[in-house]
């Protein structure tokens, strides 16, 4: 039997897919399907789960329907990063949907070996990030609403804006109140789940770490099950350093990389803060790199580091954190 490969190009409207042999990379079969649910379980049918795999890239929520049918039938199906693919194919002139669905079969077949099945994450877990980014998009609004509101109070002195600032003032309420209730939905979602809560619980007991922090980590690490160790985790979040070197003239500095999840290093450059302050071994470590020639940013995201580390730690283990001495 012929082992094939479908790249699927996800669009918000229509998915064009393209099969491709995986010895010769010859085009089996091109089209189009609309996305959605009834027309996806149609064509899907007709795929032997044994002869056929499949491969789109992460488009967010207009491949979630499609995942989620690929998952209830058991297919064999990747996730390819949109950069790596983008970053591989060198020169490219010209773009279309169909092209591109050719360009992902091609990629996941030339990559196989560095490529690991996609496992769809638990219905909490993908509920909780979605009200995570919701919670996220509120505290955003919260802010820009409170500089607008510092701003017309200033201006108030001058011209009458009681209106606009009774407006801004009800609104802000109103944002508080959607943070709340979104933050309550999670934690009901953490506490019905026996595996959710028991590495809720471990987190939290790492010196620093708050509910948002260590349900953002959940989150992202699909329960610690996403990431193999810390180390992969910290590229994640762009707080590992890697050395900058080229022969024996170019010797930069060790430096994080720019492409990292920009949200939760915030979240735990805010965690490291506040561990500097209640744990002494961090707060020395902190004032040692200080002292060492490190900017202070440098030596946040050095605590930060030893966070994540923490973090796994008592996540994979059934002691729990123990606070040390200074």
């Amino acid at each position: 039997m012929k082992k094939l490969t479908v790249g699927i190009d996800v669009s918000k409207d229509q998915l064009d897919f393209c099969i491709l042999d995986n010895q010769d990379h010859s085009v089996i079969k091109r089209g189009v399907i609309p996305n959605s649910k009834a027309a996806i379980t149609s064509w899907l049918a007709n795929l032997a789960p044994q002869q056929y795999e499949l491969s789109m890239e992460h488009t967010g929520h207009y491949g979630a329907m499609l995942a989620w049918l690929l998952s209830v039938k058991h297919m064999c199906f990747y996730m390819i990063n949109p950069l790596a693919l983008k970053k591989s194919m060198g020169i490219q002139r010209g773009k279309t949907d169909a092209v591109d669905a050719y360009r992902i079969a091609s990629y996941t077949i030339g990559n196989k070996h560095k490529l690991k099945p996609y496992e769809l994450p638990t219905e909490k877990l993908r509920k909780i990030k979605v009200l995570m980014t919701a919670r996220e998009r509120f505290v955003k609004i919260s802010v820009q609403l409170k500089n607008s509101l510092k701003g017309s109070q200033i201006l108030n002195k001058t011209i009458s804006l009681e209106e606009l600032i009774n407006e801004e003032e009800r609104q802000i309420k109103s944002i508080k109140k959607s943070i709340l209730l979104v933050e309550k939905q999670m934690m009901e979602l953490i506490e019905t789940s026996e595996e959710l809560k028991d590495r809720y619980h471990k987190v939290m007991k790492v010196i620093g770490v708050g509910p948002i922090t260590a349900i953002k980590c959940i989150a992202e690490t699909d329960n610690f099950l996403k990431f193999p160790n810390a180390r992969k985790f910290s590229c994640h979040c762009g707080l590992a350093p890697f050395p900058y070197q080229s022969g024996s003239s170019v010797k930069g500095k060790s430096k994080t990389h720019y492409l990292r999840n920009k949200s939760l290093k915030s979240t735990l450059f805010k965690a490291a803060g506040s561990a500097i302050q209640h744990d002494p071994q961090l707060k020395t470590y902190y004032h040692r790199k200080l002292k060492e020639g490190k900017h202070k940013l440098s030596a946040l995201n050095a605590v930060a580091n030893k966070l994540v580390l923490r973090i796994f730690a008592v996540a994979n283990r059934d002691e729990p954190f123990v606070k040390l001495v200074a």
